[in-house]
């Protein structure tokens, strides 16, 4: 008994002993607004290691710090970060008491963005959507201007397209294989559910993968993770849609280990900015959680969120000018509504298994199994009849008469004939009457005697089916390193072919190709002469199959001057397609499954931080990699054959970035300088053109063709600024700008395929147009230039306002690789066959004619502010935001036409001033404004 109370009195006194030795601080964190205490706050010394989790009290503690000045961060989801300065003493633990968290109205902002730019450019079935930039919780405010203030016109950070950025839910990867993009579709409207997020900038280290030279997005839907509580909003807008509802119900983690999310929403409009835009998303999401025990833990996600858009047309100068910005060729009236031709509707369940297990206090792996199946579809009208019902059609134009020279008759001073002058008129008044879609005379056109249709509307439709597996392993393996680990397998088959979807009052469509002849007309010559109606697949149908494995490992090393991390992975992809189809115009290698493409890649990087003290520090990332070409690009002309491009290897990508980064309680900012170079690029594209080949039958040259470009290189160099600076407790001051350089940095090689030449002893009719002098050439796809001021102001009660101002510059249009080679000079019509060039072309007028376009500089004014009221248990809150406030018009991308595809066409057109075949614009919103309500209980 005496040994017992002796040895207890002797631990005691070295528990007390210790005790007093602590050096450190604690405290406990708060909502400002409920003063109820926050769990799972993420406390952590800035520029240290020490990194500690709130419990369900608020509270945390830390009882072994450096004796000094120490910059403590506070953050955790939905609320702004707290920065304190405290001096630590030795020996003693300092009590910071209660710290208060304010709900960070910036989340609100993010919750609102509706003004994701959704990508027509490329209008094929794909369904990936190319936007602005990543949506990221990241509080870095070079980031938050990117997305919400420079999105709307399109920018893209670094100049670098979403598919060099990798999307994650759970640890899973949603970029979809086909272009290596996300479709944002897949959960668009759970705003609510999809609010928990981690980001990377960059090639920084990711907990979950290697990731692209972007960075990295990882959505976390684990249902525990969820604040307990309801959330409902009403919002008004009156952009891509008008209104939006939508309700999120969080359980928390009850005593039994389970907890539950469940959301949804709404979002519609007869009528977006943009003429005949219609719009209709319905989302449904639910995670369930069963927490077994501190081990094992299962969450089950399901996501269902259908949409359906109508999409607006890009627009030459000639037609806005007639018909304004906001006009939209793609719809028409029917029975006096407003029909769209061109819908986007996408429907891609996603069912997700997880399964958390925590092996030690050091180590947790994260396995899962999810399965993503559905439809995409893109809609528009097809016909075997006399015109094309496209009012914007460039036969519909007074361009195309007043482009036109006829030497034979009198012309005036720039080679107009009278006749075609009054022709134009004629076709300008024509075409002001008849602006749109006539749905009717369509029907009119079908009331044929035999009841076949002569013109349909149909859809260019993909259903995938991808079914994932992969772990990612996370473990401290001492106390200054950390490894991530992981390997994830993907299985797709993806069923592709056009959907018949209205006859539009005809009984039956023929499925040939009307622009061949004979067996060359059928789709199928399994099934010759078909008549298809609404359901059935027709004129294509294949699947295109891809497998692909990757592994990645990732080790973290923190010291107390230097940090620095080194990762890699090893990805192998196989791609295969399976014609459905025997082609007339490809009967030997259309049909059944082609050779089976393989390869493997890999890549490096790594990175350090310097610790010039806990405010300051300095960060250098770089990488190396390779990258299979997307699945798009492996099989240029998938419809209708098997085709591959010969000697296609993938993407090599070199980046790198530095940075200097001060972070007070104050002013943060971060000066980042980057570079970027890919090589080995490839492109594809299909358009008809005049000119191009020689001109056997009389007509020039024409054909329609699918345009390869290889063997791209792309040099990306830039520098961004973020700053902030917090004057007084309620007025911050923001200065942002970013500087980009992104040209093609070689001259790459361009193909064309010419089905008109396809055989049986020709079986794959593509022609090497040798190289595209496109070195020097910017690459098109958003401004190379932002800057953006700001100021707001944060009252003590509960409200907000801000306003900033941001400068836009450096857009270019996407230039014709065609038309920079050397076939540009070719003359078609050459009567000695020597491939002479045309006469009158000189060096001088082909540059002038060839010269890449820049769009106008422009200045956008947003305001956006906020209020919050506290009623018992219950908040109320009010979230509005002008975009554009004095209504700027502006163009935020476009394309050049390469139907004139030599030098004298389109000198001729460009010659005239109102050329048939000049550049097609999108345009960003002008005075827009959201409106969002939203309770919390």
């Amino acid at each position: 008994m005496k040994k017992t109370i002796f040895s207890t009195l002797f631990v005691l006194q070295i528990v007390f002993a210790f005790g007093q030795t602590n050096t450190g601080f604690t405290g406990k964190v708060v909502d400002s607004k409920t003063q109820n205490p926050l769990q799972s706050v993420i406390v952590s010394i800035q520029n240290t290691n020490l990194t500690q989790i709130s419990d369900s009290n608020g509270k945390f503690s830390f009882n072994k710090v450096e004796v000094g000045n120490q910059l403590i961060r506070i953050r955790t989801n939905g609320y702004k970060d707290q920065l304190l300065q405290v001096e630590i003493t030795e020996g003693q633990l300092l009590d910071l008491g209660t710290v208060t968290l304010e709900e960070d109205q910036t989340i609100e902002q993010q919750l609102s963005l509706i003004t994701i730019t959704e990508s027509d450019l490329g209008d094929d079935n794909s369904g990936s959507e190319s936007t602005s930039g990543l949506l990221q919780s990241s509080r870095d405010v070079f980031q938050q201007a990117a997305a919400f203030n420079w999105g709307q016109a399109r920018f893209r950070i670094r100049g670098l397209d979403n598919e060099n950025a990798t999307t994650m839910i759970n640890g899973v990867m949603m970029n979809k294989i086909y272009d290596g993009r996300p479709q944002w579709s897949n959960w668009g409207g759970l705003n609510d559910a999809t609010r928990n997020q981690e980001f990377s900038m960059g090639t920084a280290p990711s907990d979950y993968t290697f990731g692209g030279i972007l960075g990295t997005q990882e959505i976390n839907t684990r249902a525990s993770i969820y604040r307990p509580g309801t959330r409902i909003s009403f919002s008004g807008t009156n952009t891509n849609y008008n209104w939006r509802t939508m309700a999120t119900h969080a359980s928390g983690l009850n005593k039994d280990g389970w907890a539950y999310v469940i959301s949804a929403s709404r979002r519609w409009a007869q009528e977006g900015y943009f003429e005949g835009t219609d719009y209709s998303a319905n989302s449904l999401f639910a995670s369930i959680e069963k927490k077994f025990n501190g081990h094992h833990s299962l969450n089950f996600t399901t996501i269902y969120a259908e949409n359906s858009r109508g999409k607006s047309s890009p627009n030459s100068d000639e037609v806005t000018q007639l018909v304004g910005e906001k006009y939209n060729s793609y719809w028409g009236y029917q029975d006096g509504k407003k029909r769209n031709s061109r819908d986007k509707d996408v429907e891609e369940p996603i069912l997700m298994l997880n399964h958390f297990w925590k092996i030690s206090d050091k180590t947790n792996l994260n396995t899962s199994i999810t399965h993503q199946f559905g439809k995409i579809g893109n809609s528009r009208i097809d016909n075997q009849g006399s015109g094309n019902p496209d009012p914007t059609y460039y036969g519909n134009l007074p361009s195309f008469y007043t482009s036109q020279y006829n030497l034979d008759d009198y012309t005036d001073f720039q080679g107009n004939s009278p006749e075609n002058i009054t022709n134009g008129i004629a076709a300008r008044n024509n075409f002001l009457n008849n602006r749109q879609i006539d749905w009717l005379q369509l029907y009119e056109a079908n009331k044929t005697s035999d009841g076949h249709s002569a013109y349909i509307l149909y859809e260019d439709r993909t259903d995938d089916k991808v079914w994932t597996a992969n772990s990612i392993l996370n473990s401290q393996l001492a106390d200054h390193i950390i490894m991530n680990a992981g390997a994830t397998f993907r299985k797709l088959n993806s069923h592709n072919f056009a959907n018949l979807l209205d006859l539009l009052g005809g009984q039956y469509y023929q499925d040939y190709d009307n622009f061949q002849v004979g067996l060359e007309q059928e789709s199928d010559l399994n099934n010759p002469q078909r008549r298809v109606v609404e359901g059935d697949a027709f004129a294509y149908n294949y699947n295109l199959l891809a497998n692909t494995f990757d592994a990645f490992t990732q080790f973290k090393f923190n010291y107390k001057k230097i940090d620095f991390y080194m990762a890699q992975t090893f990805v192998r992809t196989e791609y295969q397609r399976e014609g459905l189809y025997k082609n007339g115009l490809y009967p030997t290698n259309s049909f059944g499954k082609g050779a089976k493409y393989v390869f493997e890649n890999f890549g490096f990087k790594g990175g350090l931080t310097y610790k010039i003290s806990g405010k300051q520090y300095l960060t250098y990332n770089a990488a190396y990699l390779t990258k299979a070409p997307s699945l798009r690009n492996v099989f240029p002309n998938a419809r209708l054959n098997n085709n591959s491009i010969e000697g296609l290897t993938g993407e090599s990508i070199a980046s790198m970035d530095a940075s200097y980064i001060v972070r007070t309680p104050k002013f943060k900012s971060r000066i980042t300088a980057y570079y970027t170079n890919i090589k080995n690029a490839t492109e594809t594209s299909f358009f008809f053109g005049e000119g191009i080949f020689d001109d056997d039958g009389g007509d020039g040259g024409d054909a329609f063709v699918a345009e390869t470009t290889t063997n791209i290189e792309k040099l990306n160099i830039g520098a961004e600024l973020g700053m902030e600076y917090q004057i007084t407790s309620t007025i911050k001051l923001t200065a942002n700008a970013a500087y980009g350089e992104y040209t093609y940095n070689n001259n790459p090689s361009v193909s064309l395929n010419n089905d008109n030449l396809a055989s049986p002893t020709n079986t794959n009719p593509t022609l090497d147009f040798g190289t595209a002098k496109l070195k020097g050439y910017r690459l098109a796809g958003g401004p190379q230039t932002a800057t953006s001021v700001g100021i707001e102001y944060r009252d003590p009660k509960f409200w907000w306002i801000g306003a900033n101002a941001n400068y836009l510059a450096n857009n270019y249009l996407d230039v014709s690789a065609l038309l920079r080679t050397d076939n540009f000079f070719k003359n078609p019509q050459d009567p000695y066959g020597l491939d002479l060039p045309f006469p009158e072309a000189t060096d001088a007028r082909a540059k002038e004619l060839l010269k890449q376009k820049r769009f106008d500089d422009f200045t956008l004014i947003n305001l956006v502010g906020g209020k919050s009221w506290k009623i018992n248990n219950t908040t109320f809150g009010l979230f509005a935001s002008i975009n554009n406030v004095f209504d700027v018009v502006y163009k935020t991308g476009g394309f050049e036409q390469a139907r004139n595809a030599n030098f004298r066409e389109v000198n001729q057109d460009v010659s005239s001033g109102t050329p048939a075949f000049a550049p097609r614009y999108f345009y960003g919103y002008g005075r827009t404004y959201f409106v969002n309500l939203y309770v919390n209980f």
